[in-house]
């Protein structure tokens, strides 16, 4: 049985535990949260022991489990810290840390601990991302030369939040999502298929902005970036976040002989589709109706969807505990998520007068899961 102890029990949280319930061997076999009322509805709902405290929480914790991090972001960093010292390995909800300084110290102490340190999200390792990446590796469009990445969700400070909740009773942290920003919430969701594809950023040429002010704890939060991405391998793309244009997830990788193209970041069965481009009479298009590139066998387990997002959570966990299992390393290792964390941070502080910022951090590209190869 592989074991996962579980911080934060908030809206998320029951993302996971939905996750988990497709994986027969993994338990959730400790839960803590500083809200007692909180705790109690999630552990009652979910069956799960409780824990009203971190150190009565980590020594809970038998030998080898994985620990998750699913606090508020500006609790990261500690939690993070707290969980390496006791010798854990973290798979930690995005982002990593708050800032560059704190997020390469915790790398730093995992790596001299020998310790898994990982970051959310893990769509990366999902159906959808794992075709898209490898009909890149195949040359399906042709050697890609642009790719146009759109994490837009709509005019959220008109949703009415209020009414989503999760399983367990969580209210959706309204509050908390707009203080950190759908940059650092968000932009991960491609970012991590970017370098994934690519390899690591070289230069980040980013702009974000508040312009939609006075929302609930916005606190002069962008709700706008965008950047474009320049890779040590010479590729370029472009990527924009916002909680304000309509909602419109595409991701679209232009190649020599066509586009290939996704829809839904948040749906690990959406369709990747290939559009080739044809000269029809005096004009140059691609195919609106392109062919869809399908996984040729089994991939992993799904969850149908819930809200926004039909997305297996527990994939990147999983992948921690197996590359412990089999003495690997993790496809999202230490590197992978420093890197994602630093890019991430350069869009979300950009503002309008950073301009061009050179990564000093580096990862390698994550080896594709066995079923994608």
């Amino acid at each position: 049985m592989r074991a996962v102890g579980l911080i934060g029990c908030g809206f998320v949280a029951d993302l996971y535990m939905r996750s988990f319930a497709l994986y027969r061997d993994l338990r959730v076999v400790a839960a803590h949260d500083t809200d007692t009322a909180r705790l109690a509805a999630f552990c009652t709902h979910w069956d799960v022991p409780p824990q009203a405290d971190l150190r009565g929480f980590l020594e809970a914790l038998p030998e080898g489990a994985l620990v998750l991090n699913l606090t508020n972001p500006h609790a990261h960093f500690e939690i993070n810290r707290a969980c390496l010292a006791a010798g854990r390995h973290v798979w930690c909800e995005k982002p990593l840390a708050m800032t560059l300084d704190e997020a390469q110290s915790l790398k730093a102490q995992a790596d001299a601990a020998g310790l898994m340190l990982a970051s959310a999200p893990s769509s990366v390792l999902g159906e959808a991302a794992q075709v898209f990446l490898r009909e890149i590796r195949r040359g399906t469009a042709g050697p890609v030369r642009l790719v146009y990445a759109e994490l837009d969700d709509g005019f959220v400070p008109q949703a009415r939040y209020g009414s989503w909740i999760s399983e367990s009773g969580a209210p959706w942290p309204a509050e908390d999502e707009f203080r950190v920003g759908c940059t650092l919430e968000h932009a991960g969701y491609y970012l991590a298929w970017l370098i994934a594809a690519f390899g690591p950023v070289r230069r980040v040429v980013a702009a974000s902005a508040e312009v939609i002010p006075d929302k609930p704890g916005g606190a002069n939060t962008p709700d706008f970036a965008t950047a474009t991405l320049f890779f040590h391998g010479g590729e370029v793309a472009r990527l924009t976040c916002s909680i304000v244009a309509p909602h419109d997830h595409r991701i679209r990788a232009i190649g020599d002989r066509g586009v290939l193209a996704m829809k839904q970041a948040w749906n690990n069965a959406a369709a990747v589709r290939f559009h080739p481009r044809v000269n029809l009479r005096r004009r140059l298009l691609e195919l609106p109706i392109g062919r869809r590139c399908k996984p040729g066998g089994p991939s992993h387990p799904k969850v149908s969807r819930k809200g926004a997002a039909a997305m297996n959570f527990a994939l990147g966990p999983v992948e921690m505990l197996d590359a412990l299992a089999e003495g690997r390393d993790c496809r999202l290792d230490n590197d992978f998520a420093l890197h994602l964390t630093e890019v991430t941070l350069a869009m979300q502080y950009a503002g309008d007068d950073t301009g061009p910022q050179d990564m000093v951090t580096r990862c390698r590209k994550p080896e594709p899961v066995p079923w994608a190869r």
